[in-house]
């Protein structure tokens, strides 16, 4: 399961930082945040430090969340990923949302995760063991 970087609770203090910029689609806002916070917080303890705007950065863009007009799939797919996350009973559900982004992913840079979605955002998470 890893360890626990320092300070994680500072990711939902910056979260704000993008609430303009936010493309949510279907997703319930409160599970976004959730969901790539946690994301976040597993960028930011691989490093051994606290949570920082380029760790919320890299989450949000692996999901397509700053993309004004995400592919279609990808808002379908997600969904169904981030359904509920919010909500502390759907722990599992929030687990899986980090799991599927694999740690190469998260020690790039925001820069470089950006260009892997451009090129194609299915090859920064996979579900069900399968790349999307």
């Amino acid at each position: 399961m890893g360890t626990a970087g320092p300070d994680q609770g500072y990711a939902y203090k910056l979260v704000h930082l993008f609430d303009d910029r936010l493309s949510l689609g279907a997703v319930k806002h409160e599970d976004a945040v959730a969901g790539c916070v946690a994301v976040a917080m597993k960028r930011s303890a691989l490093f051994g430090r606290a949570p920082v705007v380029h760790d919320l950065t890299a989450a949000f863009t692996i999901f397509g969340f700053l993309d004004p007009s995400p592919d279609v799939e990808l808002e379908r797919g997600r969904e169904d990923l981030f359904a509920e996350v919010r909500s502390n009973h759907h722990y599992s559900e929030r687990r899986l949302v980090v799991d599927v982004v694999d740690e190469d992913v998260l020690r790039s840079t925001p820069e470089r995760i950006e260009q892997l979605y451009k090129e194609n955002w299915k090859q920064l998470f996979t579900v069900g063991g399968a790349e999307n």
